[in-house]
């Protein structure tokens, strides 16, 4: 290395190399990249993170009513298991004395921040930080950063948003879940933000299956309009009628006899072009229209943006910037070259511009490389998505649609009926949106045009008909609704400097999650067996019912945990102390702990259903580890699966007596172990390794062994 280097580091290989293509790739070594003065490495995501509970206290290495709350003095952190050697290699950078400088190049966000900020403190650094704070992975873009690096401090708030947000996920997740988990007897994982998200599928679904649905008619009075020599088929409505002689009265009135129009009434409305796309509108909009999940849709606009062809993505903003007008234009124009759209009207950039609707990040984009981009050679996943974020540029900033909507109220015998339709004036955006749609409509849209009927207007022998209907239950939320009730969630109670609400400026930014976790958050409930996905519904199973069902109020309210959401936002703006914020979680904690006990459903405990025999205690809650068929395992989840890649690779059954022997003493002395990789057989102890989350196998070996 050459004196005076300065450290980059990112959160992925690929985008490491990314920025080294800017800078021309020198030298490419294990682990980081060397170009000119720089020197390129990554975290691979998350490389510290907080370690389990047993590291504060051996004996929280058993789940104990009696334990609760685990609340750390000091907050411990570990690099992540399997990524130690990466860790060694940033750190070994870090500590280079050639390096002067270390640039903060994770992603532009809260976990961005915290994935560096944990592996600098990690490796006891103490070098200058400076940060690159980019919205597009474009060169220019990616030049134009490192040539205006911020000072590392600026960030300093974020970071204690993002340590508080993983304290009290931890706090919250591992007290509480110990805690239901020991009191009912089988394994019940709460999440501070997917417990109340559960809770609304719950409720949706509860309010579903008890709907009773109900009968009710309507009368339609059906009539024609001579308009340029056609005759035109026109309809009237009656309002709902519960009982049927009802409606029967109204047809036997009516039917045959003479109609008369006793208002018009004609108002021009507009319909202004949608905002542009942040992470949300995204996610919901790929949803609804391709059936693509939160997580999905997150994966490709990510793998857009890792190519260049769009902005950052998790954003939770949808506007852009006065300064950005210019560069807009120009994808604007690249846009129209891309997609085969011809308009009749000029496109007004105005529309998408506000200062202060941008916090760290603008609305997501198409980039100007898209101009080189082959889009039909994209994965159909990423070529879907940079389609609807090119065509949503086009219509924000298109001429707004304008239309004549007419409601006419048409008397017979004393009844009246409504008749109703629209004329369009200027398509404006629709049109846009309409060829992107392959032509399909809008459901607002489907009114048709109402002839030209004026007030007084007579039609004869009108023909009566009932149409018998029932009332509709709620729908079950999709990822699109879903995500919009987890956006919006908290905002109609949150009041104006009461508590995490922090007045009117903040409270847009309640909400259940981000726009960054949410997809994680759906993808987690499903994954544990709490939520199913049929088609584009989410719907609870039995176990998230059960769930919901157990848990107290305060960890089902989808207003206090988007309160907590918007005091992580607070924090970031330096407007609330991070120790004021814990101090909430942890007396949350105290309260969880005390009203789960308090509160004991009896007929929800589990009985142990399972008839195996039991072959030793639970590591992780100290209860029963009985055999099945295919495993060793406890009511809490803890599971020693028979067939497991460790002992197939060393050509040994699992066995009743080894799994016995691991329960009781942590380790077993094992013979004739066979290894693939040198096709022979050698000795060792074989230690079990309990995550807490997961089960592990790992080898250690005599003086002289292996």
């Amino acid at each position: 290395m050459i004196m005076g280097k300065r450290l980059v580091i990112c959160e992925k290989p690929s985008v490491g190399n990314a920025y080294a293509r800017c800078f021309g790739v020198a030298s490419k070594k294990d682990g980081y990249i060397e170009c000119g003065e720089y020197v390129i490495t990554w975290c691979i995501g998350h490389l510290v993170e907080l370690v389990n509970a047993e590291v504060y206290n051996e004996n929280y290495r058993k789940w104990r009513i009696e334990d609760l709350p685990i609340i750390p003095d000091k907050w411990e952190y570990a690099v992540t298991a399997n990524k130690n050697k990466q860790f060694e290699v940033v750190k070994k950078l870090m500590h280079d004395s050639k390096i002067t400088e270390v640039i903060n190049a994770c992603d532009s966000g809260r976990e961005g921040e915290l994935i560096f900020r944990l592996v600098y403190e990690k490796a006891a650094c103490t070098l200058p930080i400076k940060r690159l704070w980019i919205s597009s992975m474009e060169e220019k873009a990616i030049i134009d950063g490192f040539n205006n690096l911020r000072d590392g401090t600026e960030y300093d708030s974020l970071y204690h948003s993002a340590l508080c947000r993983s304290q009290a996920d931890w706090l919250i997740g591992i007290n509480a879940t110990r805690l239901f988990t020991k009191l009912y007897n089988r394994k019940l994982n709460v999440g501070r933000v997917q417990t109340p998200t559960l809770a609304m599928l719950y409720e949706r679904n509860e309010a579903i299956t008890g709907f009773v649905k109900e009968k009710y008619h309507n009368v339609r009075l059906c009539f024609t309009v001579l308009e340029n020599k056609e005759l035109i088929s026109v309809e009237g409505v009656s309002d709902k009628i519960k009982e049927l002689p009802t409606a029967e009265n109204i047809k036997a009135a009516c039917d045959g006899q003479k109609a008369v129009v006793k208002s018009v009434k004609r108002e021009k409305k507009t319909v202004n072009p949608p905002k542009l796309y942040d992470l949300s509108t995204l996610q919901r909009e790929a949803n609804r229209i391709y059936g693509f999940t939160a997580q999905q849709t997150l994966d490709y606009a990510q793998s857009l943006y890792e190519m260049r062809c769009i902005t950052y993505p998790r954003s939770d903003s949808r506007y852009i910037t006065e300064d950005m007008s210019e560069a807009t234009a120009n994808v604007i124009k690249i846009v129209l070259q891309t997609l085969p759209i011809q308009l009749n009207f000029k496109l007004n950039i105005n529309r998408v511009i506000k200062n202060s609707g941008v916090s760290d990040h603008f609305a997501v984009l198409p980039t100007a490389a898209l101009a080189n981009a082959d889009i039909d050679s994209l994965p159909d996943g990423e070529r879907k998505v940079l389609l609807l974020i090119a065509g949503r540029l086009l219509c924000a900033t298109a001429a707004v649609h304008e239309y004549e909507a007419v409601t006419a109220i048409v008397e017979c015998n004393g009844f009246s009926f409504t008749t109703k339709g629209k004329t369009i004036i200027n398509d404006g955006w629709k049109a846009i949106e309409r060829l992107l749609k392959g032509g399909e409509c809008d459901e607002n849209d489907l009114d048709g045009d109402t002839p030209n009927i004026a007030e007084g207007q007579v039609f004869e022998n009108p023909v009566c008909n009932i149409e018998e209907k029932w009332t509709s239950p709620p729908k079950h939320f999709t990822e699109d609704t879903l995500l919009s009730s987890m956006q919006r969630a908290g905002q109609r109670d949150a009041a104006p400097n009461s508590g995490y609400a922090g007045g009117d400026t903040h409270i847009e930014k309640c909400g259940l999650g981000t726009p960054a976790t949410r997809a994680g958050i759906i993808e987690k409930l499903i994954k544990t067996g709490f939520v199913k996905r049929e088609k584009k519904s989410l719907i609870p199973t039995d176990e998230g019912a059960d769930l919901v069902s157990l848990m107290p109020d305060v960890l089902k309210s989808a207003k206090l945990t988007a309160d907590w959401e918007n005091g992580l936002s607070l924090i970031a703006d330096g407007t609330l102390s991070p120790e004021k914020f814990m101090s909430e979680i942890i007396e949350l904690t105290h309260t969880v702990i005390t009203e789960g006990k308090a509160n004991v459903n009896p007929d929800k405990v589990a009985k142990h259903e399972n008839t195996g025999e039991i072959i030793g205690k639970c590591p992780r809650c100290g209860c029963d580890v009985c055999e099945t068929p295919k495993a060793y395992s406890c009511s809490c989840g803890f599971t020693l699966w028979k067939s497991n890649k460790f002992f197939e690779t060393a050509r040994k059954p699992f066995t009743k007596s080894i799994a016995a022997a691991l329960l009781k003493d942590g380790k077993i002395e094992m013979k004739g172990l066979y290894s693939p990789k040198k096709d022979k057989t050698y000795d060792a102890v074989v230690v079990l390794e309990d995550t807490g989350a997961y089960v592990n196998f790992k080898l250690e070996f005599p003086k002289g062994g292996k």
